[in-house]
């Protein structure tokens, strides 16, 4: 029997952090391993104990979400040596299909700015834009700074890869105007009033906010969704899935398939449109 040690998880997080693995990913392994442990109430560890786990999960949890815990226990398994102990992950059929309900239309996403203006929130209003028209991830946000408005590009270094994200003219000139009215001299562009850039969770409980107002579901608003909504706009208009994956920094076409997948509605009406059927 084996057994996870206080100790043994710090080197760990230390060894997540060499590897410059990002704050959010070190926080979701640690996250994940405390759970595991949690779950195993001090008992030691061998393959019948993980899979009894993996069985736990799968009751409990989608596919994906189990993957994505095991993913995290069966690192640490490889960080100790401990390889006979790694599970295997559940085989998923590649999705076919984008959830209409979790899917952000462009109509929605007119009635949120729509709304954000009217309120007078041209912060929240600049940055729906910036995400919608670059597909930078929130937690590149802080890359969006006075010099990369002025130069109409910035250099992300996000998981250990460095790419170019250029900003649409017009998006420059409209951040150019908010900054010179909010008398932001330098640093990021989206702040708190104490000058710090805006964290996940305000930008998150901001945007909830518009919902009832824009008539736009809950579940469809957050952050990610914009970054998904310029990926299947772009995809609609330039069908070029490679190119895509760079501009969104993907090291994988794979990754890149899950942003492009049309809804089954879409999906139908293409059908109609083959001209195969005769009456």
């Amino acid at each position: 029997m084996k057994f996870i040690t206080d100790e043994m998880v710090q080197r760990f997080k230390v060894y997540l952090s060499e590897e410059e693995k990002s704050d959010n990913t070190v926080e979701k392994y640690m996250r994940d391993i405390r759970f595991f442990r949690e779950w195993l109430c001090g008992k030691g560890i061998d393959k019948s104990v993980v899979l009894d786990y993996k069985k736990a999960l799968c009751r409990k949890y989608a596919p994906r979400s189990v993957n994505s815990v095991l993913s995290s226990v069966n690192a640490l398994f490889i960080f100790m040596g401990w390889y006979e102990l790694k599970a295997k992950m559940l085989k998923i059929q590649r999705r076919i299909f984008a959830d209409s309900e979790k899917e952000l239309t462009k109509n929605e996403y007119e009635r949120l700015l729509s709304v954000s203006y009217d309120r007078g929130n041209k912060r929240l209003y600049y940055l729906m834009q910036t995400i919608g028209s670059t597909g930078i991830r929130i937690s590149e946000l802080k890359y969006i700074t006075v010099d990369a408005v002025n130069q109409g590009q910035t250099t992300i270094n996000c998981k250990g890869k460095i790419r170019q994200v250029f900003l649409p003219k017009q998006l420059c000139k409209m951040l150019k105007a908010y900054i010179k009215q909010q008398h932001i001299k330098s640093g990021s562009v989206f702040i708190t009033k104490s000058g710090k850039p805006l964290d996940r969770s305000t930008i998150w409980k901001m945007l909830k906010g518009l919902c009832e107002s824009a008539d736009v579901a809950r579940r469809k608003v957050f952050p990610h969704n914009f970054r998904h909504l310029f990926a299947k706009t772009f995809y609609s208009l330039r069908k070029d899935i490679v190119r895509l994956a760079d501009i969104l920094g993907h090291s994988s076409i794979e990754t890149t398939r899950i942003y492009t997948v049309e809804s089954g509605d879409v999906h139908k009406r293409q059908l109609q449109k083959l001209g195969l059927l005769r009456c």
